[in-house]
């Protein structure tokens, strides 16, 4: 969900008043869709942050910085040749659309002054960012040919064209008199859709809350308004136009108790407030409330994460089937007894005169119970009862050999589940590019990928988690298996305290230091987080084990993270998503 060209109005009023004048200082593109640009203002330097996926793309200024690809790409590249050293003129909305035009002034030859824009379109699947001299299309994040686009080509060298317009009024621009006349004398249908229809830059929050605050049922077409109807309207609309002329804005978004985002605007979201489990979050800057409201709706995930994901996902899927095969076909090797059984009593009863059927009925020499001293063994009656035993003793040979051979895959697959599953939670732990590169490699030496004879270009090591506690002590959290075996047999000393939450896979967890005696607080939290990261977050009561570190053991030859211990203490922990991911967001911070 993106904001309306209405609330973009004074979301664009403040990067004007932030931004111009200031020196493009670095420009980075962290993915397909991402363009961050760093300003450089007399004693500060803002993020400029643009986002045009297709599911909620924003501009807004950003406090936090993305992992950068070793490799720019191209576009990127484009946008530092062009833009690098240039300083920001103005940036301006086009009327009252999702279109933003940055103007960068740049010394070109011979010290002439050359402007330069940056078309910026935050319009859905449509969105894009498009640099352009003398309206000419110099590059573009998504190029669009005539493969995707018969009308409007998005090339370099071709012409820049604005999106194609409709006859729609600018509602700060028009008296509302004449609005509401040209809503009435050219709209049919809803009511809410005819203001969308009919006045640039209103989305389905605006339309919605003018609906609300007139006092109109959602559901009211425009055929059925009458005077009193029109006046109401009218008035509703003043209601939001006249903040938004002076700038007295008042930045709001709301969400639902699950902190999904649910309406963001310029103005108090009146029609979504009253609901009664709903959050509301006020803001005093519109970018303030577009950060917020981004962080909900999505968050970035490199490709290398999507496709290790989808890998282990397969994977897992494969071993899920082929552990019900294995599962059942020890099932059936577990009859080997039986097996043995019928070909006994078979043999003792070779003497009696076989009728030559497909089923025998004979005295059970097994059975201590007089009334159920006969047994029916299915035969084939075209063999011999000395010849239907030897099968069933060959059967129970071939059936013994399996269930050792079909126990042993059993415990086997079971473990690959259990080592993937922790592969699952490494990937949704990792955030960066160093992260997903260890658990690739993981990947790689445990057979899962194919070792890549390209040279890869070299990244920062990954780090664990690192929280410090009022008590002055030291938690680390690994992120993957790999950061699990470094904090628990290379950091952590003997007597530190590790954790992991018990029958789960999940992340090793160590508090630092606790040569002295350990409060129940950090105790507390270490299980928090050891039960946050693991398979069992969602779950209430998770059971956490903790011990001394050196009561935990790893067996030769065992896979990245797995560990034996000893030892162990237990705590239920119910899982406070809200306190870690606060306490996460802190650390990012800082």
């Amino acid at each position: 969900m993106s904001l309306d060209g209405f609330s973009l109005a004074p979301l664009v009023k403040e990067l004007d008043q932030s931004l111009a004048g200031g020196r493009i200082d670095k420009i980075f593109q962290p993915n397909k869709n991402i363009v961050m640009i760093w300003i450089r203002q007399p004693g500060t330097t803002y993020r400029l942050h643009i986002d045009v996926n297709g599911e909620h793309p924003h501009i807004k200024l950003s406090r936090q910085a993305l992992e950068n690809p070793d490799v720019p790409p191209v576009f990127c590249m484009v946008l530092r040749k062009h833009l690098e050293d240039g300083r920001i003129s103005s940036i301006v909305q086009h009327n009252l659309d999702r279109i933003l035009v940055l103007t960068i002034d740049i010394r070109g030859q011979g010290g002439i002054i050359v402007s330069k824009q940056l078309m910026i379109e935050i319009m859905g699947k449509h969105s894009n960012i498009i640099l352009t001299e003398d309206n000419q299309v110099i590059d573009a994040i998504h190029r669009i040919g005539s493969d995707i686009s018969r009308i409007r080509h998005i090339f370099p060298g071709k012409p820049y064209l604005l999106p194609p317009g409709q006859d729609k009024l600018n509602i700060l621009n028009t008296s509302i008199a004449d609005f509401v006349t040209y809503l009435k004398n050219t709209q049919s249908g809803a009511l809410a859709k005819a203001l969308i229809a009919a006045g640039q830059g209103l989305g389905p929050v605006t339309a919605k809350e003018i609906l609300w605050r007139a006092g109109l049922p959602q559901d009211i077409g425009v055929a059925a308004l009458d005077n009193a109807d029109l006046e109401s309207l009218a008035s509703a609309i003043q209601s939001l136009i006249a903040p938004l002329r002076t700038n007295q804005i008042a930045p709001t978004v709301i969400t639902d108790s699950h902190q999904r985002l649910l309406g963001m605007a310029a103005f108090s979201i009146e029609y979504l407030e009253h609901l009664e489990n709903n959050q509301i979050h006020r803001f005093t800057t519109m970018s303030d409330a577009v950060d917020f409201a981004s962080k909900l709706s999505i968050k970035y995930t490199p490709p290398a994460k999507d496709i290790l994901k989808k890998l282990v996902i397969h994977e897992l899927n494969k071993l899920e089937k082929k552990l019900l095969i294995l599962t059942t076909e020890l099932e059936q090797a577990n009859q080997a007894e039986e097996c043995r059984k019928f070909a006994d009593i078979l043999m003792t009863n070779l003497s009696i005169s076989f009728p030559g059927t497909d089923k025998i009925t004979l005295p059970d020499i097994y059975s201590d119970d007089p009334s159920q001293n006969q047994i029916s063994i299915a035969v084939d009656p075209e063999l011999s009862l000395l010849d239907n035993a030897k099968y069933y003793y060959a059967r129970y040979n071939k059936l013994k050999r399996a269930q050792s051979s079909l126990t042993h895959q059993v415990k086997q697959t079971q473990g690959e589940i259990q080592y993937l599953f922790s592969i699952e939670i490494g990937l949704d732990t990792a955030d960066n590019s160093s992260d997903i590169l260890d658990i690739r490699g993981e990947l790689i030496a445990s057979g899962y990928i194919k070792q890549s004879k390209k040279q890869r270009p070299p990244t920062r090591q990954s780090r664990p988690l690192k929280i410090s506690t009022s008590d002055g002590l030291e938690i680390l959290i690994g992120k993957n298996n790999v950061q699990n075996d470094e904090i628990t047999f290379k950091t952590a000393q003997l007597n530190d305290i590790w954790l992991h939450v018990k029958d789960f896979p999940g992340s090793h967890v160590v508090i630092r230091n606790s040569k002295q005696s350990l409060s129940d607080d950090v105790l507390y939290l270490a299980a928090q987080f050891a039960a946050f990261f693991s398979k069992a977050k969602m779950s209430a009561k998770v059971p956490v084990d903790y011990t001394k570190r050196r009561n935990v053991k790893k067996p030769s030859g065992s896979k990245p993270g797995f560990v034996t211990y000893s030892a162990q203490k237990t705590l239920y922990i119910t899982p406070d998503h809200q306190l870690i991911e606060q306490i996460l967001k802190e650390q990012e911070k800082g």
